[in-house]
């Protein structure tokens, strides 16, 4: 956490009193929350009314995922589109609503650099608009970094009068990120994503949507989303937000310093790593704190333990069942072949990040590839 967002928390981590409440206690703890909302919405070019407060990042996409698509029964729309990319938040609410309410589900291929196929998408939606529940389209990849096409997937919905959301956890304190300009209905953030608290985010919703509750018991926030909110962790999120969008430029300039810098380096000790997504910088094409690499003959799982041991943390971007490796979704989704998507690596970089990590990743990194590779031959003898 920033220390403004640790300031924040400490500040109101005492106070006893429940916003809902009308004692003097109660009074206090709302005008933090009501406070901290209008900063938040400020900074996100929303309205305070659409902000809701949730636990994080993975309860807003459920709430968007499932609420529109309850919300849309009533109107005979009982399908979705999400692109072929998008982070589980997204993918297994969907594939629950796909299973449990007969709904029906459009996943929208990628491009080669992991960018949705917005003429599919188009395509998708024009075949049949009223049965279009909600069009879901996360803002940038959280493993590629990609940057999406909002404006067109907003614009290819609109025609047809389709809701769009989209999960903006990776992009909000890295891209210029404006609700309201967005044109979208429904959008995710998250705190931990901004140097604030883990445990609390919010879900922006147009004023005049109401996607049914996953939640009830109290309807505090819009009726949309109950539950005593936590005031700590609200002010502690505005606080890491103010920090973020002041310091946003040039932080990402120092990010995409080290990032180009890390890449450069990881393609000259190794002529066989292939760099995955968008290979253009800038805020239209990736984000500056991601670099997703592939070591064709090794993987990933291994490296990453030969790495965290020189303590070093990176992402395998990939899931273990019983035992067994299995490539993510997204580098097979931009089309690489199951044993590079296995071999893939996930760096990212953060407010915490300086050159020194850079260098260490560097001079960590050809033992790990090296025995990462023999390792391999001699388990599959290629």
């Amino acid at each position: 956490m920033v220390p403004e967002a640790i300031a924040a928390f400490a500040e109101h981590a005492g106070r006893i009193g429940n916003a809902s409440s009308l004692h003097d206690a109660g009074r206090s703890v709302r005008r933090v929350v009501e406070e901290s909302r209008e900063r938040i919405a400020d900074r996100l070019g929303a309205l305070p009314s659409e902000v809701v407060f949730t636990s994080g990042g993975t309860e807003a996409n459920n709430l968007a995922i499932k609420g529109f698509a309850w919300a849309g029964r009533a109107d005979g729309r009982n399908r979705l589109c999400v692109s072929a990319i998008e982070h589980h938040a997204v993918l297994d609410p969907v594939d629950w609503v796909l299973e449990h309410d007969g709904a029906e589900v459009a996943t929208i291929r990628v491009d080669v650099a992991g960018r949705i196929d917005v003429e599919v998408l188009t395509r998708e939606i024009a075949a049949d608009p009223g049965s279009v529940a909600l069009v879901s389209v996360m803002w940038a990849n959280n493993e590629v970094g990609t940057v999406q096409p909002i404006a067109a997937v907003v614009a290819a919905a609109a025609e047809h009068g389709v809701r769009v959301h989209s999960d903006a956890v990776q992009a909000v304190g890295h891209l210029d990120v404006d609700f309201a300009q967005s044109g979208l209905d429904a959008m995710t953030v998250t705190a931990h994503k901004l140097g604030g608290p883990v445990g609390i985010g919010a879900l922006l919703v147009r004023r005049e949507l109401d996607p049914t509750p996953l939640l009830h018991g109290g309807g505090q926030e819009r009726q949309v989303r109950s539950g005593t909110v936590p005031a700590p962790l609200i002010a502690s999120f505005a606080a890491a937000l103010d920090v973020a969008m002041t310091r946003r430029e040039d932080l990402s300039g120092r990010l995409e310093a080290m990032r180009s810098r890390l890449q450069a380096g990881i393609c000259a000790l190794d002529p066989l790593a292939i760099v995955n997504g968008d290979p253009e910088p800038g805020p239209d094409h990736r984000l500056p704190h991601i670099l997703h690499v592939a070591f064709p003959g090794c993987e990933a799982e291994t490296l990453l333990l030969m790495l965290d041991a020189e303590g070093i943390a990176c992402s395998a971007g990939s899931a273990c069942a019983a035992g067994v490796p299995q490539a993510s979704h997204v580098p097979l989704a931009m089309g690489l072949d199951a044993a590079t998507a296995r071999g893939s690596l996930r760096f990212s970089f953060g407010h915490t990040s300086r050159d020194a990590d850079v260098d260490a990743v560097l001079a960590a990194l050809p033992a790990a590839i090296e025995r990462s590779r023999a390792a391999s031959f001699l388990r599959t003898g290629r």
